[in-house]
């Protein structure tokens, strides 16, 4: 099932089309006129709920996650859901069991600190994104480095695997986009993408294109097989963009900016189809995602230390999440449970697994 499916393309922030009213009616011409008939009152009816009146969630605190020792940058679920990968300033990746909130493993060889992490497709490889200009794959199961992959000329700021995992994609400080292939642990193709940091990446569905942003201000669209572009969108000189991800789906793009706007984007046709507004992001590079597991959400991290979830429908903030005493820049949905995971930073350095725990359709 589509989980995307009846969002509305033509519900844009700029619909000014006039629609007919009661204050309108259409009336037609040459009518004959009859006799008055007498008016009955019609019966009281009670009205019935409306599409807008959607049930909101209500996620709770579960666990408080503690081991950082300096500020964090990701929380990720595995795939199976079994699994959560946290990294951070410290150089290591930290594993923990989301059910329990038991931390598990350290995965160490890094020497400086880590940006991003990414699963494997079946929950096996976790690869991660560090300052030593590397990427590392670790078997999680052993904590073992599986390979080390080198070609970025600075730090690497982001990653991501396509669904088939035979390709992981990268982003780093020299504005280079670099994608590899897997198996052999080589680069296969890099892109001179940007001017600036390059602070996301995401494969679509199929893996056929590539969508980056960076902090030159732009998002744009990549064909992998080639490394053409095809799309460049701007946010705006007061919009930085510093995240940036397929829907599940991959009709859309989610992004986030540091003018405190998320935006859901139709990357066809370069226009902003929602906005998403009430959280603070103003400085630092907080991640959005999705949540399709009941209801359909997006969450989002926010510098006055809270979570946010939208209706992504209606745009309307459904629940805070308050526990967080520092800039959330981390979130995470698990791919099965009502579940989110959150990052915070310096004075906090906690991840927090929230829990819905009523089913929804």
């Amino acid at each position: 099932m589509d989980p995307l499916a009846g969002m509305d393309d033509s519900s844009t922030d700029d619909d000014t089309s006039s629609q007919t009213t009661e204050d309108d009616p259409q009336v037609p011409e040459n009518q004959v006129s009859q006799p008055p008939i007498p008016v009955v009152p019609p019966p009281v009816a009670v009205p019935a709920p409306g599409p807008t009146q959607r049930e909101k969630p209500h996620y709770a605190l579960r666990h408080t996650l503690r081991g950082h020792t300096m500020s964090i940058s990701a929380v990720k679920f595995s795939p199976d859901g079994k699994l959560l990968a946290s990294c951070g300033a410290e150089k290591m990746v930290k594993i923990w069991s989301p059910e329990t909130g038991e931390f598990l493993r350290n995965l160490n060889g890094h020497t400086q600190g880590l940006s991003d992490i990414s699963w494997s497709s079946d929950s096996v490889y976790l690869a991660s994104a560090s300052d030593d200009t590397t990427i590392r794959i670790w078997d999680v199961e052993t904590g073992l480095t599986h390979k080390v992959l080198k070609g970025h000329t600075k730090w690497v700021f982001c990653l991501n695997y396509n669904q088939a995992s035979n390709l992981l994609v990268s982003g780093g400080c020299d504005g280079d986009v670099r994608i590899w292939n897997t198996a052999k642990g080589k680069c296969i193709r890099t892109l001179h993408a940007h001017m600036d940091y390059v602070t996301a990446v995401h494969f679509n569905r199929d893996a056929s294109l590539i969508v980056s942003c960076a902090l030159d201000g732009l998002i744009r669209i990549w064909n992998t097989s080639n490394g053409q572009c095809l799309k460049t969108i701007a946010e705006g000189h007061d919009a930085i963009c510093q995240h940036v991800q397929f829907s599940p789906n991959s009709k859309y793009i989610l992004s986030t900016a540091h003018d405190s706007t998320i935006r859901l984007w139709d990357y066809q046709t370069t226009r902003c189809l929602k906005i998403y507004k009430g959280h603070v992001n103003t400085k630092y590079c907080i991640s959005a995602c999705f949540s399709v597991t009941g209801g359909k959400w997006i969450v989002a991290g926010s510098e006055d230390h809270k979570t946010y979830i939208w209706d992504l429908q209606t745009r309307e903030i459904v629940q805070i999440l308050e526990g967080h005493t520092d800039i959330v820049v981390a979130v995470a949905t698990h791919p099965q449970q009502n579940m989110i995971a959150t990052g915070s930073i310096d004075s906090d350095l906690a991840i927090r697994i929230w829990v819905d725990p009523i089913p929804r359709t």
